[in-house]
């Protein structure tokens, strides 16, 4: 038996049978994954190696640049199943490319 969140546990599982418990990570990341043919080798329940705890995914957006807050309302088909450290990268990524200025804006405080 596998480890389920109290809420939406329906919704999880569905996400989680079409990832087959595993993590859709295949770069977002910023990590090749390389050695795994390009997809994250993170299953749910599992361990992420001899000094990491279990591993648990979460259904999330696959967009990482979606907020927890308007992934709730997505359907099943837009979510993916993300380990908790590609997720966390994947979002620092956008936010480090969204956060760029634009050439617009560079000349705004020149005196």
């Amino acid at each position: 038996m596998r480890t389920e969140p109290i809420a939406a546990a329906g919704l999880f599982r569905a996400v989680m049978a079409a990832a087959g418990w595993r993590c859709q990570c295949t770069g977002a990341c910023g990590q090749p994954h390389a050695q795994s043919d390009g997809h994250c080798p993170r299953e749910h329940d599992g361990y992420a190696g001899k000094h990491g705890g279990p591993i648990r995914l979460m259904a999330a957006s696959a967009d990482p640049s979606i907020t927890d807050r308007q992934a709730v309302a997505l359907p099943v088909g837009e979510l993916r199943a993300w380990c908790p450290s590609c997720l966390a990268a994947a979002r620092r990524i956008v936010k480090q490319l969204t956060s760029i200025p634009t050439t617009d804006q560079c000349g705004l405080f020149d005196l």
